[in-house]
């Protein structure tokens, strides 16, 4: 199936009359919330799907799925996790943080199941990660923890970049960690770092022009809904300004981004699908331990290094998981 018409295939499944579902009365509803749009993340709703395949559900077969997709808006997700609720959905899959506490702000008795890329104790998601307790578990994606990872990439890759700029939501709830592990990770590679914030479209303009007046020599894009949701407006922004960027999604890379390094989302989706459908089976959230993802994805745009006149080392080139020509 081709991307444009699966899209169209997830954006009007909400919408589909109340008559066709009426024919389905037994058919569990799994509710998917997310921050960001469809468009930037039908590869991880189609490994959500793939997920539940592997776990004994097909959508459409004996699942149906109910998408609400916030679209960067934040403000938006208490409203559609209500929904959700009011919808009387079996499972409520929250993906990011602000999506998955969202959910769990909106019910007590739904099962949930999140991928985030922040602690879940300390967010107050669960209670631990072994017996996660009450009515959520679910994927914890390292992202935070990658910053050191991040910076080593970018002394191999641009060594002559001793400013790095880093474009972060304060939206965000993960954004301080982020800039507290960058900040640690700096005092070791010798960096200078300079967080840009930006939370709108109109925001992430001003925020490449402040990367200009820093005179910044490579850029890190932190991980987020929202900039997925707008990848390919971030990396023409990038190209604009001929500015060496890393980010911690393929995604970014296959639109013509220079590196990508971080956990897979698609895989961290696959796996939330698999915990939804055992969940389904008659499994509760309070017994099934958090995992923690650990697959990781080194993608290397070869196109976008020789256009900003970069030349990379054979073994670095050897380490990358894909490298785009």
């Amino acid at each position: 199936m081709r991307r444009r018409e699966f899209i169209r295939l997830i954006s009007g499944a909400a919408a589909w009359p109340f008559a066709v579902r009426a024919q389905q009365p037994t058919m569990p509803v799994v509710g998917f919330l997310n921050s960001a749009t469809v468009e930037a993340l039908a590869p991880m709703v189609v490994a959500f799907r793939q997920g539940l395949k592997e776990a004994g559900y097909v959508e459409g077969q004996n699942v149906a799925i109910e998408y609400r997709w916030a679209e960067g808006q934040y403000d938006r997700l208490p409203a559609l996790a209500a929904d959700l609720v009011r919808r009387q959905a079996a499972v409520i899959f929250g993906g990011g943080p602000p999506a998955a506490l969202a959910a769990k702000a909106a019910t007590t008795t739904i099962p949930i199941v999140f991928t985030v890329g922040v602690d879940p104790v300390s967010s107050g998601l669960v209670a631990s990660l072994n017996r996660p307790g009450g009515n959520v578990t679910g994927i914890a994606i390292l992202t935070g923890q990658l910053a050191a990872k991040l910076l080593g990439l970018l002394r191999e890759l641009v060594p002559n970049a001793a400013v790095v700029a880093v474009l972060v939501n304060p939206d965000n709830p993960l954004t301080e960690s982020i800039k507290k592990d960058l900040d640690v990770a700096a005092a070791t590679t010798g960096h200078r770092i300079h967080f840009v914030n930006a939370s709108s479209d109109g925001d992430l303009e001003t925020g490449f022009a402040t990367f200009a007046e820093l005179k910044a020599g490579a850029l890190i894009v932190s991980a987020d809904p929202l900039y997925i949701s707008r990848s390919d407006k971030i990396v023409a922004l990038a190209a604009r300004l001929a500015l060496p960027a890393i980010y911690q999604s393929r995604e970014y890379a296959a639109a013509g981004g220079l590196v990508s390094y971080g956990t897979s989302l698609t895989d961290s989706y696959r796996l939330a699908g698999i915990y939804a459908g055992r969940i389904l089976k008659g499994e509760k959230p309070a017994d099934l331990p958090v995992m923690r993802a650990t697959k990781f994805e080194f993608v290397i745009n070869l196109k976008t290094a020789k256009t900003l006149g970069l030349v990379f080392h054979p073994q670095l080139l050897a380490t990358a998981d894909e490298v785009i020509e």
